[in-house]
């Protein structure tokens, strides 16, 4: 029987890394690991894992990160509503997707 996982973090939400100490904001969600074969390392692969902006001085990366890996950070302001609206489609029911995607 498949488990299914309930994603902890939702889209546009500010998360902190545990091990790499690095704050990003979640840009998407994929139910499991959908990255390279064989690429977890000791990370179970089915976890939700969230692609994760991460701002600096240079621009910004994605980073690829398992959600037992990362944690909330309610000390820091969420996104305005300009700045969701600039990152993200938000329908009527407040639901986030990235801008390059559609809700149904």
């Amino acid at each position: 029987m498949t488990q299914v996982h309930t994603a902890r973090f939702g889209l546009g939400q500010i998360v902190r890394h545990r091990d790499h100490a690095f704050h990003g904001l979640v840009m998407d969600v994929d139910a499991s690991y959908a990255g390279p074969a064989a690429e977890t390392g000791v990370v179970a692969s089915d976890q939700p894992f969230y692609r994760i902006l991460v701002a600096d001085a240079e621009g910004g990366v994605i980073a690829y990160a398992a959600e037992e890996a990362l944690v909330a950070t309610p000390e820091i302001e969420p996104l305005s509503r300009e700045d969701e609206r600039e990152w993200f489609t938000v329908d009527a029911q407040g639901r986030h997707a990235p801008r390059s995607q559609t809700l149904q």
